[in-house]
């Protein structure tokens, strides 16, 4: 049986004044197209193209039921979410390559490939 790969993100504006909340089935290609303004919508017109926040999910019923309910959220509650794996506010999609995708991140396992040093130190 073949295994299917989900993720559920959030993007945010170089102010953080913004979020978007989206779901995929290939985070890094998706990020690409936030970047480069191919995706039309909310996000493109907001200028919102920064990785705050992910999470991972095998099945797309459970991911879309996630992004439904994130999207309900007060923006405080998202701003904590964002927190949790990103308290620096870093651009996450710089990192992407550095990042077991498929499972919960660890902070701590968070490389900066440019300095080597670990980012949330």
């Amino acid at each position: 049986m073949k295994d299917y790969s989900f993720w559920v993100y959030i993007l945010f504006d170089k102010r953080a004044a913004g979020t978007y909340i989206g779901v995929t089935n290939n985070l890094a290609r998706r990020v690409y197209e936030h970047k480069k303004g191919l995706v039309p919508g909310f996000a493109h017109d907001h200028g919102i193209d920064k990785l705050g926040y992910f999470e991972y999910y095998k099945y797309i019923n459970n991911a879309i039921a996630r992004e439904k309910n994130l999207k309900n959220w007060h923006r405080a509650w998202k701003y904590r979410l964002i927190e949790t794996m990103n308290p620096e506010w870093k651009d996450l999609a710089d990192y992407l390559d550095d990042i077991d995708i498929y499972h919960e991140p660890c902070k701590e396992d968070l490389i900066d490939p440019r300095t080597g040093k670990k980012v949330f130190e």
